[in-house]
């Protein structure tokens, strides 16, 4: 199998693939013109493409590929970045890039990627709209705040605000309804079985099947919870260096901030995770760390009873 390295952005992308041990480069447009001239250059039963998850970018090239039946593998771009580090790459151009990814294809063999369904695509782009909502209605809330505290403040400027923030608060509930629709209508069995957990509710329950792809992206709850950012982090090194666990926040915050506030309800309802969470106390431990011990174990649950469709019991945990 030949790797094929990939360096894409808004306007081009460049190809490394492996020829007589050496590289040879190609550059084409990010559009269908470009997909189709790469096309031809590639053989399904002996080139597979590696690629970068550069924002929106990748997409519609990883959709064609697939399309097409070439094998292809989407890598965390921090990862490509650690692989060149570790190379001592000094010279960075999307030509090296492309090499470098292709190398790292190479090394590493990394899975195969599985498109998105349609709907799965259409949550994820409402997700990231619902996200920038929130932050747009946060910021007309503290901004009307802060004006408030002023004693000249102009009518029109309250009003301006309060109507800004009520249609915000509108176009949020409007998204929220079409995905639980959409949801309901793809994995409604699903989802009632996550929100059967004590101390999960209805919004983040629908965060996690849109996250996950309806759990579909993950083998097992650990690989979830490292995609979250809630796996613990050991720091130590000899006998000198004996640092604190931390949790590992390389994934999404927003997940995390709605287990955290899950968690409080999950201490007095959840009997496992309010188990757990007298355990940690009672051994000295921040009461901080025994509530991110309760998210993470929160993400456990709702993994178990959305791969094996059941709903909450304490027996089975």
């Amino acid at each position: 199998m030949n790797y094929v390295g990939i360096d894409i952005s808004k306007e081009k992308f460049d190809v490394a693939i492996s020829e007589n041990e050496s590289y040879k480069h190609y550059v084409f447009t990010n559009d269908t013109i470009g997909f189709k001239q790469l096309i031809k250059l590639l053989n399904k039963s002996k080139h597979w493409c590696i690629m970068e998850a550069s924002g929106p970018y990748y997409q519609k090239l990883a959709m064609f590929l697939h399309a097409n039946e070439i094998e292809l593998s989407v890598v965390n771009p921090l990862v490509i970045r650690r692989f060149c580090q570790m190379r001592l790459m000094k010279a960075k151009t999307d030509k090296k890039d492309a090499i470098m990814i292709a190398e790292y294809g190479k090394t590493e063999q990394p899975k195969a990627w599985i498109a998105d369904q349609a709907h799965h695509l259409e949550l994820k782009q409402m997700q990231a709209f619902l996200d920038q909502l929130d932050k747009s209605r946060t910021n007309y809330i503290r901004q009307l705040e802060a004006f408030s505290q002023s004693p000249n403040m102009h009518k029109a400027v309250k009003k301006g605000l309060s109507k800004m923030i009520k249609t915000v608060e509108t176009q949020i509930q409007e998204i929220e309804d079409k995905m639980e629709e959409i949801i309901r209508q793809y994995h409604n069995e699903m989802f009632e079985h996550i929100k059967s957990i004590p101390g999960v509710g209805k919004k983040t329950s629908l965060l996690l099947v849109v996250i996950s792809a309806g759990f579909t992206k993950f083998e097992n709850a650990k690989q979830l919870c490292s995609y979250v950012g809630l796996s613990p982090r050991i720091f130590e090194s000899g006998s000198s260096v004996k640092g604190k666990v931390k949790i590992c926040k390389m994934g999404m915050s927003k997940v995390r901030a709605k287990l955290y506030v899950c968690s409080w309800s999950a201490i007095k309802y959840n009997k496992a995770c309010k188990d757990l969470y007298t355990r940690i106390v009672e051994k000295g431990k921040p009461k901080q760390v025994a509530l991110i011990a309760v998210a993470n174990k929160l993400l456990k649950q709702a993994f178990v009873l959305a791969t094996r469709k059941e709903f909450y019991r304490e027996i089975s945990f």
